[in-house]
């Protein structure tokens, strides 16, 4: 039972591929440069060096069938043909309020997601192409749809409504809908785990740490604020995105600069945050680097990123009443990533205590932690995101392969109401 999982963005194709049976990653790797040109893949094998090839995808089909050849090629694949392949599940970052849970893909579902491209423009129109690309190479096999949204869709109306004219929602969708949600879900059942609490008892902040950065306020094993709202834009300043600002700032510099809403909706969305205030882009590492050789723009990036985290932590907190714990999760490259503890710097007064040689430790990354120190009220725990469990969970739950055991991580428990 090998399970093929797909998140496919404006110019990647990112891949897994799991043994559902033996619970274990195959592979993994992701194709860039998709559509740009000099496009090129990465494979990586457990235990086997990594492999680079070049070929050039012209689109998310050629992609597709890049990964499918390098799966089944007789010297660096695992695959002997591509019909090993059980299902297909894809990451599908917006699915509105009409999907609460992850599903199987029909014409309607597609036809849906289509529709919810209009809110998520560079991140709906990739997942579709893969899902069109999946059906077109492997037609015979299921396709699943997990929904970055679905896992905030039991927020009470009072945190995603936002005070605009209530026809905006009624007619338009505008509210909160939230992102990430396989990591903030596979974080929250597993920092429940970890502080020792039953799930649908515990109260949690879940961080999600990369490019983008969200915060999840789960009450109650379920979620009932995010920092993220009608887009990826809202919330924590991010590696490119601005995250909250003055609205008024938009028709004031439309007038003051002469700047179109295209433009601007570049600026926001990839020339802000701290690419923003260093003038480039730059990894958070780099930064702190730079930081303490002195750069005034690179402290300040990082000065304002930790001051911006620490006040959504504070309001969260407040939010979910008396916490068991904080839980950050992290992708592949951003274990090092210092604004955790910049952020978390001062907070005893929440009975928030960081042990400085376990965050230390943490920075290495490749495992779960506890960093807070023994007398800390509140536990903080470092962990990899396992947005692919949670991927793989769902496809195996949806299919009829789930048994007891594993992580409990599917959205089938989700739906507001259950």
């Amino acid at each position: 039972m090998l399970i093929l999982t797909l998140n496919c963005r404006r110019f990647s194709a990112q891949y897994q591929l799991f043994d559902w049976g033996r619970r274990v990653s195959l592979a993994s790797g992701k194709v860039e440069r998709v559509v740009v040109g000099d496009s090129f893949i990465t494979h990586k094998v457990p235990g086997r060096d990594p492999q680079h090839r070049d070929r050039e995808c012209a689109d998310h089909t050629e992609a597709l069938q890049l990964i499918l050849d390098t799966l089944t090629d007789p010297k660096i694949g695992v695959l002997d043909h591509a019909g090993s392949i059980r299902a297909v599940g894809h990451r599908v970052v917006h699915g509105g309020e009409k999907f609460t849970h992850s599903v199987m893909i029909d014409p309607e579902v597609t036809e849906a997601i289509e529709e919810m491209a209009k809110l998520a423009p560079l991140h709906n129109t990739p997942n579709l192409a893969g899902i069109r690309g999946a059906q077109l190479l492997l037609p015979e096999i299921p396709q699943v749809a997990i929904f970055d949204t679905a896992f905030h869709q039991t927020m009470p109306e009072a945190a995603y409504i936002y005070p605009l004219p209530y026809e905006w929602y009624q007619k338009h969708g505008v509210r909160r809908y939230g992102f990430h949600g396989q990591s903030h879900l596979y974080a929250s059942r597993r920092g429940a785990a970890l502080a020792g609490v039953a799930r649908e008892r515990c109260n949690l902040v879940t961080v999600h740490t990369g490019n983008g950065v969200s915060l999840c306020a789960v009450r109650d094993g379920v979620s009932v604020d995010t920092s993220m709202g009608l887009t990826p834009l809202e919330g924590a300043m991010m590696g490119n995105r601005c995250g909250d600002i003055d609205p008024g700032i938009i028709p004031f510099m439309m007038n003051e600069a002469g700047i179109s809403a295209r433009e601007l909706d570049l600026f926001l969305n990839q020339k802000s945050g701290l690419s923003g205030i260093v003038g480039r882009r730059v990894s958070r590492r780099i930064l702190m680097d730079e930081a303490r050789d002195g750069d005034a723009r690179c402290r300040l990036a990082l000065d304002m990123e930790s001051y911006r985290l620490r006040k959504y932590l504070g309001a969260y907190l407040a939010v979910i009443g008396k916490p068991d714990a904080i839980v950050f999760a992290y992708g592949e490259g951003w274990a090092d990533w210092p604004v955790r503890g910049m952020a978390l710097e001062g907070m005893e007064q929440f009975g928030i205590k960081v042990d400085p040689e376990r965050d230390r430790e943490a920075l290495k990354g490749g495992k779960e932690m506890l960093i807070s120190a023994d007398d800390s009220r509140v536990k903080v725990f470092v962990m990899p995101s396992g947005e692919d469990m949670v991927l793989n969970e769902d496809v195996a739950s949806i299919l009829g392969w789930q048994e007891e055991g594993g992580y409990g991580v599917t959205s089938a428990d989700l739906a507001p109401g259950r």
